[in-house]
Order: C-alpha cells, then structure tokens, then sequence
C-alpha cells in the first residue's frame, strides 16, 4: 500500500480474525519497513489479534542524509500523518492505536504520541527516549521500555528517560540480550512482551482522533 503524503511503501498487516487494535511500527536508523525483527514482532501481533502496520519514515534519498535520520520532530510527524491517514481505512478504522518504536523510532513514536491523544500504548525495543526531549512529560498513553541486558549504554540512556516518564510505564531488561536481541530467545521474549503490553492496553474509545501538536 502507498502512503500519502510522502508517496511512501507501507506493509499493513490484519490478524485473521476481527482485529481488536492497530499498532504501527516506527524503525530506527539504517533500518526500513523490511526489518527482520519488526517483521517478526509484527507477525507475532497480527497472530494475536492485532493488524499492524510498517513503513518508511524516509525515502531512500532522505534516509541518506544523517541529519534527516536524527530529526526527531520530522519523523514524529511523519508517523502521526501515516497513522492517522491509515486509521481511515475500512480494515482498521475505529480501532484501538499503538506505536511499536525502535532505536531512533521509539523518540519518534514518544514525540507523536505526545502530540495526539489517541494513541494507548508504546512500545520501545532497544529505543533511543531519551531523544524524545521534553515531550516525554507530556505522553499519557502506558509506555513499555525494552531493553537488552549486554546493551549497557542504552539501559543508561533508557533508564534516565523512564524517570522524565509521568505516565504508567516500565523498564524491561531481556537478560543476555544485546542491540539487536539477535541471541537466542532475545526477539522472543520482545514479542511476548510487546504482546502483553499491547493486550492489556489496547481498548476501543468512542473519542475522536486528536489533533497533532507538534
């Protein structure tokens, strides 16, 4: 699927039965809508009930640009445009929002969810937060921190951004896992997590979409 207003590829996935909630992934740096890990969490979610959605924040001219790539408040657009055009579909409409965010990904879904009052749930894997600044005091929607235990200084980093946190939250360290939870069992216990997560969190409201505040 394509897109507006960036003319980007989205990959929309739907659970085969009713979906109960959406979740929308934001990657992070050097990474695009074919993820191997987002793929497999995302398959893991729409097996448990929830559509999803992946796609570049960047074209492929504008991920070149390493300035472009750290721009959070770019990206935080981008996302919040995606998820609210996508929203509109027939598949997903009415259903309750998510933001999955990894590395640069998880400031972006942070500053977005921040900006709107419909999102519910945040997850982050091996996010970066603390690039999310201020806007970390103002996010309400239950936000999950998931991080690897070889991953010393994005704990730190994660740590620090938790306490900025006034909404209900939680710092999760998978044990043995580093950067890129490629240890045996690492993407695994992500998954179960996020699910848990997004499960628990993730209920229908009559509200109307929010508008974004940057």
């Amino acid at each position: 699927m394509r897109l507006p207003p960036h003319v980007g590829e989205g990959l929309l996935g739907l659970p085969e039965a009713s979906a109960r909630g959406f979740v929308v992934f934001a990657h992070g740096s050097g990474s695009s809508r074919f993820s191997p890990r987002n793929t497999f969490v995302a398959e893991a979610l729409q097996r448990a009930g929830l559509a999803t959605l992946l796609f570049d924040l960047l074209t492929e001219e504008e991920a070149a640009d390493r300035r472009l790539v750290f721009d959070i408040p770019l990206l935080a657009g981008r996302l919040h445009e995606a998820a609210l055009w996508a929203s509109r579909l027939a598949a997903v409409r009415g259903l309750p929002l998510g933001f999955f965010g990894a590395s640069t990904g998880a400031a972006a879904a942070l500053v977005a969810a921040a900006g709107q009052g419909d999102v519910q749930a945040i997850v982050s894997r091996g996010g970066r937060p603390d690039l999310a600044g201020s806007a970390l005091e103002r996010v309400t929607a239950p936000t999950l921190l998931i991080v690897g235990g070889n991953d010393p200084e994005v704990l730190t980093l994660n740590a620090a951004a938790q306490r900025k946190l006034h909404c209900e939250h939680r710092l999760e360290v998978v044990r043995g896992a580093t950067h890129l939870f490629e240890e045996e069992g690492a993407l695994e216990s992500v998954v179960a997590l996020a699910r848990s997560w997004f499960l628990a969190h993730l209920h229908v409201k009559s509200d109307n979409v929010a508008a974004y505040v940057p």
